[in-house]
């Protein structure tokens, strides 16, 4: 059937990440405050870049893609619309940031702060509400499914 059609009953009070998880999320965090106060103070506040059209074009490539990847799973009710919304979300909010920031002012900043208000935070929210629809529909049944004639994988570490 799929991916999905393999989930089996998990008591989701029982299930843990690996141990190493929120060690080096968290310092990876911690460490992340100091090198965001060196780049602040050491960047210039202008600068030219190459192939800034190509990043950009890039940038907007992937944003398409996935967005294409939203609608595609939409579309086949797949359990992959979690995560495809998910990812659009960061790259919508990433791109509303972005435009906004690096925008040369006047109507260039204008414009940036339209879109990102009419469009890209719009729609970014909309996939983070399809992301969490999706595994309240999707997800949360499966692990609340329990089939007692096979064993699941805390009733074989038990």
């Amino acid at each position: 059937m799929g991916f999905w059609s393999n989930v089996r009953a998990v008591d989701p009070s029982q299930w843990r990440p690996p141990r190493w998880v929120a060690p080096l999320f968290g310092l990876a965090a911690i460490v992340l405050v100091p090198w965001v106060i060196v780049l602040v103070r050491m960047l210039p506040s202008h600068h030219r870049a190459s192939n800034w059209d190509v990043a950009w074009g890039g940038f907007d490539v992937a944003l398409a893609f996935l967005m294409l990847g939203v609608a595609l799973a939409a579309w086949r009710r797949s359990p992959w619309l979690q995560s495809a919304a998910t990812a659009a979300a960061t790259l919508l909010f990433t791109d509303a940031w972005f435009d906004v920031l690096t925008s040369s002012g006047g109507s260039d900043r204008l414009v940036a702060i339209a879109e990102a208000v009419l469009v890209e935070l719009p729609l970014a929210l909309v996939c983070v509400l399809l992301a969490r629809d999706t595994e309240r529909r999707l997800v949360e049944p499966a692990l609340a499914r329990t089939d007692e004639d096979e064993p699941t994988p805390l009733r074989r570490a038990a």
